[in-house]
C-alpha cells in the first residue's frame, strides 16, 4: 500500500463521513468531527475493506490508473461513512441526544 492510495482513501473517507452526517442528523458529529472521523476511517479501514473484498489494491504509484483510484474512493468512502456512523451512534447513545 503506497501513500497515494492511502491519501485517496482518506479523502474519500472524509467525503463519506460528511455524507453520513448530512444524511443522518441524529448521529452527526458536526462538520469537523465527520471529516476527521471519516478520513481516519477511510485511511485506516479502507485498505482492510479492500483486502476483505479481494480487490487487490492496485498500484497508483505506477501512474494514474483509473480502476485503482475508483477502488480507493469506493473502499475509503464506505469505510469513512461506516466509521462516522458507528462513532456518531455511540456518541448519541452516551450523550443522550
Amino acid at each position: 500500500m503506497d501513500l497515494t492510495s492511502i491519501l485517496v482513501q482518506a479523502a474519500a473517507g472524509a467525503i463519506g463521513g460528511n455524507a453520513t452526517g448530512a444524511a443522518a442528523k441524529n448521529i452527526s458529529l458536526g462538520p469537523i468531527g465527520n471529516t476527521i472521523t471519516g478520513a481516519l476511517g477511510g485511511g485506516l479501514a479502507g485498505p482492510i475493506l479492500g483486502g476483505l473484498l479481494g480487490l487487490g489494491g492496485g498500484d497508483m504509484s505506477a501512474g494514474l490508473d483509473f480502476a485503482a483510484i475508483a477502488q480507493g474512493f469506493a473502499t475509503g468512502g464506505v469505510s469513512g461513512a461506516l466509521t462516522a456512523a458507528v462513532l456518531g451512534f455511540i456518541k448519541s447513545k452516551f450523550m443522550g441526544r
